[in-house]
C-alpha cells in the first residue's frame, strides 16, 4: 500500500463532480481503496473521498465503529426524518480550520462494495456526518459551502483557546 498526497482547497479536482466507477471490481479500484484507508489513518481523519487524492471517482471510504473501514462505490444518499444537528467538521483538504455544518442526523445509503455487491444500510449520528461530508466531495463541494454561520469558523488553535476560555 503506498500514502496518497491529499489535495488542498483550491484543487481544481475538489471543486468538480466525481465520475462513476465503471466496474466496482476492477484490481485498481481496490488497491485505490487500501490506499485511501491507509492515508486516512496516517492523517488521523474519519473519512476520504476520491478526489481528495486527486482521483475524480465517487467512492469514499470512513472508519467504522469497530476500528475498520469501509467503502462505498457509486452512492447515493437519502436522508431519513427532518431533524438535523449542527456539528464541527473538519477536512483533510482545509488543514487546520474547523466549521460548524448542519447535517441530517438519519441517513441511507446505498452502493456497492468493493466486489461489487450492493451495499445497502442507515447511519445516524457521526457516521451520518462523515458520509454527508464525504458524499458532498464526490459533488465537488467543501464544507463551507454548507456553513450557515461563519462565526462559527476558525483556525483549531483558535476554537481550542475560546472554548478553554469559555469552560
Amino acid at each position: 500500500m503506498a500514502l496518497l498526497k491529499i489535495a488542498r482547497m483550491g484543487h481544481p479536482v475538489l471543486l468538480a463532480p466525481a465520475a462513476p466507477v465503471e466496474d466496482p471490481t476492477a484490481p485498481e479500484i481496490r488497491r485505490l481503496v487500501a490506499d485511501m484507508a491507509e492515508t486516512m489513518a496516517d492523517a488521523s481523519g474519519l473519512g476520504l473521498a476520491a478526489p481528495q487524492v486527486h482521483v475524480p471517482l465517487r467512492l469514499f471510504v470512513w472508519r467504522t465503529g469497530a476500528g475498520g473501514v469501509s467503502a462505498l462505490i457509486n452512492p447515493t444518499l437519502e436522508f431519513v426524518g427532518e431533524e438535523t444537528e449542527l456539528g464541527w467538521e473538519g477536512c483533510l483538504s482545509i488543514p487546520g480550520l474547523r466549521g460548524a455544518v448542519r447535517r441530517a442526523t438519519r441517513l441511507r445509503f446505498h452502493g456497492f462494495d468493493i466486489d461489487g455487491n450492493p451495499v445497502d444500510g442507515e447511519a445516524a449520528g457521526l457516521v451520518a456526518r462523515v458520509m454527508q461530508h464525504e458524499a458532498d466531495h464526490l459533488d465537488g463541494l467543501l464544507y463551507p459551502m454548507r456553513m450557515e454561520d461563519f462565526t462559527l469558523f476558525g483556525f483549531n488553535e483558535e476554537l481550542a483557546r475560546a472554548a478553554t476560555k469559555e469552560g
